[in-house]
């Protein structure tokens, strides 16, 4: 629509929003199944709307996903779902499908996220059903009918960290498989002490299964301030837990154990060599010449935890917990364990943190002393 200006006409534009229904549904088309071909642009809107916004595609296929997931259940489009429709599909997560609180509000947060996007006025999603069926999408996700986020961890509240003894037997067990497989000359004692050294660096530098799985050779560097750790004082962690639907997280991890740079020092440039696969830049590497995956470590750990009759609950990302819970007991810094685990938030470390007995105790008479001084 032109505009006087002064002394010229100017045109004034809008921009089209990415996912818009105008932009999505083609005019002077008949479909023989227009409600279904209207989900379709819906869906297909969405996705735009979340590219425009640098979300990843594998986010986006899992919203996407819930979502037709959530049509096969109430058996009903989108301009026909209800805040009951959510009730009801929340109560079959729970009490049917046993799924997690986290879960389920992450299914909530999915419904409630699209539908949202077909409500916005800025869309036309409304007025594009409204004209085709006579009705349009509503909220169907409230405070009443979803989860609120009342906690800070919600996992298995069996998960526990290793006590010291309970790591050093560990540790110990899995250098025994090294020597065991080279006295009896069978194979698998590279992929043994690999293992070994690999549990070891996930405890010494407080890393997740899949961080410590996507390591590289030049992810270790010097450290000006730790000259002692020699080329091992950082570790650059590439992978680190990402965001929802945003790339990997990096951080820098100071090295503070001595005796692990010994473990990886000694695996880098003695036996990992002997894999014979000098040219691939994993740290973990197979006999076979790939990168070892999460599933083989979970594997190897679980055989190790088995034969030394450990609780069940213990679990790779147990070795995690174990680091947060041991510098605490040792009284490092928790704003220093903060940043190197790569917490945003000091809350987060609470689901980290589960200190010992002794070390609850010193603390108490460290905080009474001065009343009885």
């Amino acid at each position: 629509m032109p505009v006087r200006g002064e002394g010229v006409f100017v045109v004034k534009r809008t921009v089209d929003l990415a996912g818009a229904a105008h932009l999505e549904l083609i005019s002077g088309v008949v479909h023989l199944r227009p409600e279904d071909a209207m989900v379709d642009a819906m869906l297909r809107g969405w996705r735009n709307q979340q590219l425009a916004r640098n979300l990843k595609a594998r986010t986006i296929e899992g919203r996407e996903q819930r979502v037709r997931r959530f049509l096969t259940f109430t058996n009903e489009y989108p301009w026909g779902w209800t805040s009951a429709h959510m009730d009801e599909w929340s109560a079959t997560l729970t009490g049917e499908d046993h799924l997690a609180p986290s879960t389920v509000r992450n299914y909530q947060g999915t419904l409630r996220l699209f539908t949202e996007f077909l409500i916005d006025h800025r869309y036309g999603w409304t007025t594009a059903c409204e004209e085709s069926f006579g009705t349009y999408p509503v909220a169907i996700a409230h405070e009443w009918n979803t989860l609120p986020h009342l906690q800070d961890y919600e996992g298995d509240p069996e998960a526990r960290p290793f006590t010291r003894e309970e790591l050093q037997l560990f540790f110990d067990y899995a250098d025994e498989q090294v020597v065991r497989a080279i006295r009896t000359g069978r194979k698998g004692a590279l992929a043994a002490y690999r293992d070994a050294t690999l549990f070891k660096v996930i405890y010494g530098w407080g890393l997740r299964r899949t961080e410590s799985s996507r390591l590289d050779l030049v992810d270790f560097g010097r450290n000006p301030r730790a000259p002692q750790f020699g080329r091992y004082g950082t570790l650059n962690v590439r992978y680190g837990k990402a965001k929802k639907g945003q790339p990997p997280r990096r951080r820098n991890v100071l090295t503070v154990m001595d005796w692990a740079v010994e473990a990886v020092e000694d695996y880098a440039e003695n036996v990992r060599p002997r894999f014979g696969f000098p040219d691939h830049p994993a740290l973990w590497v197979t006999e076979r010449g790939g990168r070892l995956q999460p599933s083989s470590i979970n594997d190897r750990f679980g055989t190790y935890r088995d034969a030394l009759g450990l609780h069940k609950e213990l679990v790779v990302h147990s070795l995690r917990h174990s680091y947060v819970t041991h510098l605490t007991e040792d009284g490092v810094d928790r704003m220093f364990i903060q940043q190197q685990v790569g917490h945003e938030n000091s809350s987060s470390m609470a689901i980290y943190t589960h200190v010992s007995d002794d070390f609850m105790n010193s603390a108490l008479q460290r905080a009474l002393a001065p009343a009885f001084a």
